[in-house]
């Protein structure tokens, strides 16, 4: 089994979930799709990410997307965006992020649940 492999599908699915993040970004200005849905949605695109170019279980690619997610919030807590300098930067703002929520890890948490739920709805045997 190779562990680098292209997933046309997973890629698909990545760039359609950027797409409607970007959107989120550009046109929600609210106090729940943006902050929270657009949580919930990134995590799936980094999964999705990741399962394009690497051939491994479905678990473990929602674990590391988890556990990469939890620190970038983590890296939140601890300003690293001021740390480096780049608080003036609003591509280090959006990219990193500036404050830690535990919203958003539930968010972060939620999304990748329902990744497992998804994957296993499709990959079982019928």
């Amino acid at each position: 089994m190779r562990f680098f492999r292209f997933n046309k599908k997973y890629f698909l699915l990545t760039i359609l979930l950027f797409i409607i993040e970007v959107l989120i970004a550009v046109y929600a200005h609210d106090n729940f799709i943006r902050p929270y849905f657009g949580d919930y949605l990134v995590v799936m695109l980094i999964y999705c990410f990741w399962m394009s170019f690497i051939s491994a279980p479905v678990w473990i690619g929602a674990l590391i997307t988890l556990l990469f997610s939890y620190a970038i919030e983590t890296l939140q807590y601890f300003k690293l965006v001021g740390m480096l300098g780049l608080q003036d930067s609003k591509l280090a703002n959006t990219l990193i992020g500036n404050s830690f929520s535990w919203n958003d890890i539930v968010a972060y948490t939620l999304g990748v649940l329902t990744i497992l739920g998804i994957e296993f709805f499709f990959r079982r045997p019928r």
